[in-house]
């Protein structure tokens, strides 16, 4: 049966693989092709726009060498002198020069020294010396023919727009330099034609100088530094010794990637750029993919759709019966659980009613034989009493029907009073590290039941370290919202406990909060520490989180909800307990005689006269008919009426007298806290019970007084 819903749940998997597969592929490979051609006709368009930005560059030089070479023949033989004396009538034939073409803003005839001698935006030509120009220097210095300058801004007291210079020597007979003829182009000019040719979005074109300096550019930049060199590619050029190719490059004027192809002018220091932005090309690709998927998705998508549908009607259905199985192998674990809570509940009140009598009778014992070997027969008793009582409370902890007395405790000053008895719980190759918080952080917790799990960690993490290692106890403070499978909302603490451990293995990480589960020997652990700390942390309205790893360690994260109240220290036991003074009479109410003799003996040692009554109803009879009864003192757990009840009906009859209820467990204990009575857990010993007779006089005494 598993094997054919396996079979067949395999198959459907089988073609959902393939419908998503098969249409992946062919989608993939058509982008691939798409791509290339796309690639190639990106190729294509920006080849053939440098081509043509190049036959334009070409004309426009070949045009303003020609006025250039006109005005060289029309002051051909004439000194500077003669030229100055014809200054009015070279204007007049200067200005139709530039006056006749649309990309020449002026021409100019510069003596050796740099003084204009004649140009064709003002007569007479103003003084001043322009040898500082680059247009004047560059053919100074040397003979090299046409000089392209960089971009300039006009200087006073001409204006316009920025223009760069296309110019030549003025040669003597002899060959010596005497003087510059000079043409001033618009750079708006090749922009504005550059703009008619890349209309296609992220069209880019350029005219630059051999040296980078930019000349006209499309799109313009936004600056007025003119002479931004273009991230080096014309030095890559050169150094390849390249007059044209095609490169990828991102601008560093605008950021901008682009697919550009350069080409230097013939016989010109100057090259053209003709490029797409990759983006705009990367656009036109994910458009014509965007077609492709709008005719495949759908029919991709149903046969998805279909499939899908398919399979989760057929795991539905397999998982039905696991569901099945899984749920009465749950009923049978919560069953189980829940038998040993009652199983627990039921013997914990006669357990612990037995440790009572061992324990008292041990020290009435001790009081009679002082004999060194005695006393440590005692101590014997004594301490099995008290692990006998810890075994029961971890126990009653798991099954979340052990009382917890909450108080406001300080996380950060528990963990560091706590912290001498983890390291002496620990190997002397073990360090431990407290972190606390940079703030008080209070929660409201059993402070008993926190210092067990605090040391039921630190004895789970020593044997986790057989060669020693590090324990890091840290406190923080975080808002959590829905968090975990109790979904925690609100101001939580949370205590971290890591070891540097050999980690806890994943097939066993859902088990290790079960009572009794253990990797231990079995003389070396009961399965009950990490129980007792889940129900701890359960009572406590948190949640508790766990991390490992193997080899590496683990963490434990113990969440508590914070508190905005302030922890308030306790004093200790002997300012605490007030003093019992003169004469009281207890009522002493008890079923279990063996109890009843231990707790009369203690209660004759703190001073009372005990009168006994063996049920709540004999309790109720002698209260009736005696006067002197200052207190009572009752189990909880009596054949017939509880002690609680007999509590209740004192409450109300006899509102002055104070009652301390004793309970090895019931689950009506949390019912006496809350109407509260005085609740002293079995087994207690002398110290306990005075002190919780004495607190229960003395808070009879302050209700009298207001």
């Amino acid at each position: 049966m598993l094997t054919a819903q396996r079979d067949s749940l395999r198959l459907l998997r089988a073609i959902l693989l393939a419908s998503v597969i098969l249409p992946a592929a062919l989608f993939s490979y058509a982008a691939w092709l798409a791509y290339r051609s796309n690639e190639d006709s990106a190729e294509r368009q920006i080849d053939k726009t440098r081509d043509i930005v190049t036959e334009h560059a070409l004309k426009i030089f070949e045009s303003v060498e020609r006025s250039i070479a006109e005005t060289a023949e029309i002051i051909r033989g004439m000194s500077d002198d003669q030229i100055r004396a014809e200054q009015s009538v070279l204007h007049d034939r200067l200005k139709r020069l530039s006056d006749g073409s649309e990309q020449i803003k002026s021409m100019w005839i510069f003596d050796k020294d740099g003084q204009a001698l004649v140009n064709s935006i003002l007569y007479p030509s103003p003084p001043g010396s322009f040898a500082d120009r680059d247009y004047f220097k560059g053919p100074m210095e040397h003979d090299v023919g046409v000089f392209v300058g960089r971009t300039l801004q006009p200087r006073p007291p001409f204006g316009g727009a920025p223009f760069f210079s296309v110019s030549m020597r003025r040669p003597a007979p002899d060959g010596s330099f005497v003087g510059v003829i000079n043409a001033s182009v618009l750079p708006d000019y090749f922009e504005g034609f550059y703009a008619k040719v890349g209309r296609d979005s992220g069209s880019y074109a350029a005219l630059v100088r051999e040296d980078g300096a930019i000349l006209a550019r499309y799109p313009a930049i936004d600056s007025n530094d003119l002479t931004v060199k273009t991230d080096g590619l014309i030095g890559r050029a050169m150094t390849a010794g390249s007059v044209e190719g095609t490169v990828t490059v991102v601008s560093a004027l605008d950021g901008i990637e682009r697919r550009v192809a350069y080409r230097k002018l013939p016989k010109l220091p100057v090259y053209v750029y003709a490029g797409l932005e990759t983006r705009a090309i990367r656009n036109m690709w994910l458009s014509q993919l965007g077609a492709y998927l709008l005719v495949g998705l759908p029919a991709t998508a149903a046969l998805i759709a279909i499939v899908v549908l398919a399979l989760a009607r057929t795991r539905r259905l397999y998982e039905e019966a696991g569901r099945r199985a899984v749920a009465e192998k749950a009923l049978k674990q919560s069953q189980r659980l829940e038998s040993l809570g009652r199983l627990t509940g039921g013997v914990a009140h006669d357990f612990n009613n037995l440790l009572m009598v061992v324990g008292g009778s041990v020290q009435k014992l001790r009081r009679r034989h002082t004999d060194l070997q005695d006393r440590r027969t005692f101590d014997m008793i004594d301490s099995a009493v008290a692990k006998g009582a810890g075994l029961t409370r971890q126990l009653l902890s798991f099954s979340r029907r052990h009382n917890v007395a909450a108080k406001l405790v300080d996380l950060g000053d528990a963990v560091s009073k706590f912290a001498d008895v983890l390291r002496q719980s620990v190997r002397s190759d073990t360090t431990i590290v407290i972190e606390p918080p940079p703030e008080p952080v209070v929660v409201q917790i059993d402070p008993n039941e926190f210092e067990i799990a605090l040391l039921n960690l630190a004895l789970n993490a020593r044997d986790a370290m057989p060669e020693g290692g590090r324990i890091t106890v840290s406190i923080r403070t975080e808002t959590l919202k829905n968090f975990g499978p109790r979904r925690l909302t609100g101001e939580y603490a949370i205590l971290g406990f890591a070891d540097t451990g050999v980690g806890i293995p994943m097939e066993i990480r859902d088990r290790i909060f079960e009572p009794f589960f253990t990797t231990k020997p079995v003389d070396r652990g009961t399965g009950l520490g990490l129980s007792q700390i889940y129900g701890f942390v359960q009572q406590s309205n948190g949640a508790i989180t766990l991390e490992s790893e193997i080899g590496r360690g683990t963490r434990f994260d113990l969440f508590f909800p914070r508190s905005t109240d302030v922890a308030v220290e306790e004093a200790e036991d002997a300012d605490a307990m007030p003093a019992l003074t003169g004469k009281h009479t207890l009522l002493l109410v008890e079923d279990h005689p063996d109890v009843a003799a231990v707790a009369a003996d203690y209660a004759e040692q703190c001073g009372f006269t005990v009168v006994k009554a063996a049920s709540a109803e004999i309790a109720l009879d002698l209260l009736n008919r005696r006067k002197d009864i200052d207190m009572v003192f009752s189990d909880i757990v009596m054949p017939g009426m509880s002690g609680i009840e007999l509590a209740r009906l004192i409450r109300d009859h006899h509102p002055e007298m104070p009652v301390v209820l004793a309970s090895g467990y019931s689950d009506r204990s949390a019912s006496a806290l809350a109407e509260g009575f005085t609740l002293l857990q079995k087994p207690y010993t002398l110290n306990t019970l005075r002190k919780a007779l004495a607190q229960a006089i003395q808070t009879a005494r302050s209700s009298a007084a207001e």
